[in-house]
């Protein structure tokens, strides 16, 4: 059974190809839903799968990528439908 989370992570996490390796994480942890860059710095990931693919991915958002610096992350249920198919940068 899927269930959905969305994350806001905030810290150094732009223009340091946080969301290009958080889809790389996301992929192979077999995960569908985005990474998204917000205005006012931060970054939101919605994942979609399994519950211990998304417990998973949400330790991984803690580290980021290797020139981030996260300094924290948020969570919150979400809807699986909002995810489409594959896991996309926006």
């Amino acid at each position: 059974m899927s269930v959905a989370a969305r994350f806001h992570v905030s810290g150094r996490v732009q223009g340091v190809w946080f969301r290009a390796h958080t889809r790389e994480t996301a992929d192979a942890l077999g995960l569908r839903g985005h990474a998204r860059n917000l205005s006012d710095g931060r970054v939101e990931v919605l994942a979609v799968g399994s519950a211990e693919s998304i417990d998973a991915l949400e330790r991984w958002l803690w580290q980021g990528s290797p020139a981030s610096e996260v300094a924290g992350v948020t969570r919150e249920p979400a809807d699986v439908a909002e995810a489409a198919d594959g896991f996309t940068i926006a």
